[in-house]
């Protein structure tokens, strides 16, 4: 099973690599149909970092031996630095009905708080799971407790899905870190 996995996935791989043309894959949100209430009326989504195979266009796929398996002709949509701090923003603007955005503040007002997020894991795996681990830190300059959290979160996938099954479930992974932190962070 674990040798049949690994060598569809590199068929996958070597088929979309041969096809020459990149192909681009954009995460499409999920629907936001928890809504959260939180002790902040605006948050500026500041520093996401990302580790640096996350942070490349391509989309990357990890091995079972932890082997991260990529190429130039599976690429996403969007720099994923910055979509994945969009998606944090939007998807905390929808579920909490609060002025949300990720940087540079686009409002004259400041925000109540600053959100940075660093990732130390955001990868999908052969196995069919997208998972994330990392801290949050919320800073706030009214004299309010600032706080941090750890995260680890997982999202199952179906690997015969390629690389759209992937971006579905990094957007289903972004949704449910932003519920994660506006419960546990922003309360």
């Amino acid at each position: 099973m674990m040798i049949s996995r690994s060598i569809f996935t590199f068929g996958l791989i070597l088929m979309l690599a041969a096809c020459g043309n990149a192909e681009r894959f954009s995460v499409r949100a999920p629907d936001v149909t928890e809504k959260v209430r939180i002790s902040f009326g605006a948050v500026e989504v500041r520093d996401v970092s990302l580790p640096s195979y996350a942070a490349a266009d391509e989309i990357t796929l990890q091995a079972e031996d932890g082997t991260l398996k990529s190429s130039k002709s599976v690429l996403w949509a969007d720099a994923p630095e910055r979509a994945v701090a969009l998606e944090l923003s939007q998807n905390l603007a929808r579920m909490t009905g609060r002025r949300i955005a990720s940087e540079p503040w686009p409002f004259d007002a400041r925000a109540d708080a600053r959100l940075e997020i660093r990732f130390a894991d955001l990868v999908a795996t052969e196995a069919g799971e997208f998972r994330t681990s990392g801290q949050y830190f919320v800073g706030v300059s009214d004299g309010r407790r600032e706080r941090s959290g750890l995260f680890d979160l997982t999202v199952a996938f179906d690997p015969k899905g390629g690389p759209n099954a992937i971006a579905s479930a990094r957007g289903q992974l972004i949704l449910d870190l932003a519920t994660y932190i506006a419960k546990n962070g922003l309360k």
